[in-house]
């Protein structure tokens, strides 16, 4: 009877389901470590050629910009956020006035060059144009 009462217990423990444990606590989140990324995308930035400004107030741990536009009026963007591409920082704007509905920036951030790089698409033209932005100076 012992036998068959150990055997019972033994066969009971093998067949158990086994459960994970919880992964040990990282030591700063993802959440933290974008929003201080991010944080070298704050700043007025100017496009040469044409004196077109973004000025970036600020970046939340989830990419959502606080930004604006002035072209030399300000215009409102529809959308403005950033975003991580493996450990480049990527811009995407989009403007929804006048005559730019739909027009878009399509940026990355070259922190060896302190620019905003990329590309303009002007909806109502339907074309693209390469451009950047420099980091206005104070």
């Amino acid at each position: 009877m012992v036998a068959a009462l150990s055997m019972l217990v033994l066969t009971a423990a093998a067949t158990a389901p086994a459960y994970a444990q919880a992964p040990a606590a990282q030591p700063a989140t993802t959440a933290a470590r974008s929003a201080a990324e991010f944080s070298s995308l704050v700043g007025r930035w100017v496009r040469p050629d044409g004196g077109y400004t973004i000025t970036i107030i600020s970046v939340d741990a989830n990419g959502k910009l606080d930004a604006s536009y002035a072209n030399p009026r300000p215009l409102p963007f529809s959308k403005a956020v950033a975003s991580h591409d493996g450990k480049t920082i990527k811009v995407f704007l989009e403007l929804r006035a006048g005559g730019y509905s739909g027009s878009t920036y399509t940026l990355t951030y070259d922190p060896d060059q302190d620019i905003l790089k990329g590309v303009y698409f002007q909806a109502v033209a339907q074309q693209k144009y390469n451009i950047y932005f420099e980091r206005a100076k104070p």
